[in-house]
C-alpha cells in the first residue's frame, strides 16, 4: 500500500523512528560507585567498570573510617524568571504537567480565547510590545487575586523583563486578559481552567525577582579516593514563591544542603555502600520534548538569508502530531503518568 506522508511530517517521523532505533540498539553496561555517609550528608566516587575494583575501593575506606575535606566551594547563583508562553511553551509545559497533548492544550486556549480570557494562541513570540507596559501592573496584580496565586507572599512586578517589541513578531505572548476580572472562572470545563491557570502563573512568575541561591561543592579525600558532594540552599525564592506547591518546577530545589565545612577538617564515617547501576538508553518521545526537537530543529545550521527554523509552525505542530497518529504512523502509549510517542510498524 501507498503511505503517503507530507514534508512535514516524514523529518517529525523519521527523529521518532530514529530515537526509537538508538533504544532497540543500546547495549545497558554495568557500573559500579562508592557512596561515603559522613555526618548530615552524602558523597560519591566515580564510576567503576569493575566490581572488584569498586569492592576494594569500598573495604579501604571502610578500614580508615574516616575522610578528610579537600576542597570547599560556594557560589551565588541566580535563576531569572522563565519568559512568557508562546504556544509551543505552552504546550510543552500542558504536556509534562498535565498530561494534555499539544493539540488538546491548543483547543483549550483557543476557547479560552475565543472567551476573551486570554489572548492569540497560535504565536510564536515570549514577549510584549511598549505599549503594553503601562497596563502590565495592574493586570498582574489582578490575575494574582483572581486566580489566588501566592496570596499571602507581596510579589515584585518587574514590567520591563517582558517587554521587547523586536521579538515580536505578528503575535505577542499568550497572556490573560481584562475581561478575566469579571469572568466566573469556576464555570470553565477543568481542561480550561488548567490551562488558565499555567498562562496566569506565568505571567506573574515572567515579572518576578529572579531566584538567588547558593551551591557548595565538597571534594573528599577518603584511602586515596576522591569524593564529590553537591548542596544547595535557597536564600531568597524570588519569582518561584509564586509557583504552586506541587509545581515540579520545584524539584530543582530539593537538593539537599551540606553543612558549612573548611578545608582540613576530618570527617568520620557513619557508613560505606558500594552501589551498582547501569546505563539507561535514550527516553522515548513525549508531546513535551518532541515539540521542543521539532521547534530547535536545524538551529544549527540556518544560513543568515533563512529567517525560519525548525519543524512546522507553533500553529501546525499539534495538527502535524495528530495526523501522524491518526495515519497510523505513530501510536501514544503510557506507561504510569508519562505518554509517549512511538512509531507503528507501517511508521
Amino acid at each position: 500500500p501507498t503511505l503517503n506522508v507530507g514534508r512535514v511530517m516524514t523529518p517529525t517521523l523519521a527523529m521518532i523512528c530514529g530515537r526509537e532505533a538508538a533504544i532497540r540498539n543500546f547495549q545497558p553496561e554495568m557500573f559500579y560507585t562508592v557512596q561515603l555517609a559522613p555526618e548530615g550528608f552524602l558523597a560519591n566516587g566515580g564510576r567503576m567498570k569493575e566490581k572488584t575494583e569498586a569492592e576494594k575501593a569500598a573495604d579501604e575506606c571502610r578500614l580508615a573510617g574516616k575522610a578528610t575535606v579537600k576542597s570547599v566551594e560556594r557560589r551565588d547563583r541566580t535563576e531569572k524568571p522563565p519568559a512568557l508562553y508562546d504556544l509551543t511553551s505552552l504546550q510543552r509545559d500542558a504536556n509534562r504537567l498535565l498530561g494534555f497533548t499539544a493539540q488538546q492544550t491548543l483547543d483549550y486556549t483557543q476557547s479560552l480565547y475565543e472567551k476573551k480570557l486570554v489572548t492569540y494562541p497560535r504565536t510564536d513570540s515570549r514577549f510584549l510590545t511598549e505599549d503594553m507596559a503601562g497596563m502590565l501592573p495592574g493586570l498582574v496584580t489582578m490575575v494574582r487575586g483572581k486566580c489566588g496565586i501566592s496570596p499571602d507572599t507581596p510579589a515584585a512586578i518587574n514590567a520591563a523583563q517582558v517587554i521587547n517589541g523586536k521579538k515580536v513578531t505578528d503575535h505577542h505572548a499568550i497572556i490573560p486578559t481584562k475581561t478575566l476580572e469579571a469572568a466566573d472562572i469556576s464555570e470553565l470545563p477543568s481542561g480550561e481552567k488548567a490551562v488558565l491557570d499555567l498562562i496566569a502563573v506565568r505571567l506573574v512568575c515572567a515579572v518576578g525577582d529572579p531566584c538567588r541561591y547558593s551551591e557548595i561543592s565538597v571534594m573528599l579525600e577518603c584511602a586515596g579516593h576522591e569524593f564529590k558532594a553537591k548542596g544547595k540552599t535557597v536564600t531568597d525564592p524570588g519569582w518561584k514563591a509564586c509557583l504552586p506547591a506541587s509545581g515540579d518546577e520545584k524539584d530543582g530545589d530539593d537538593v539537599p544542603p551540606v553543612p558549612v565545612l573548611s578545608e582540613g577538617t576530618v570527617l568520620p564515617l557513619a557508613k560505606v555502600e558500594l552501589k551498582e547501576g547501569k546505563t539507561t538508553p535514550p527516553k522515548r518521545f513525549t508531546e513535551d520534548t518532541l515539540l521542543q526537537s521539532m521547534e530547535a530543529a536545524g538551529a544549527e545550521d540556518v544560513r543568515s538569508d533563512v529567517e525560519r527554523k525548525g519543524i512546522g509552525t507553533p500553529a501546525t505542530r499539534a495538527a502535524i502530531l495528530e495526523k501522524l497518529v491518526a495515519s497510523g504512523l505513530v501510536e501514544r502509549k503510557k506507561a504510569k503518568k508519562i505518554t509517549s510517542l512511538l512509531p507503528t510498524q507501517a511508521g
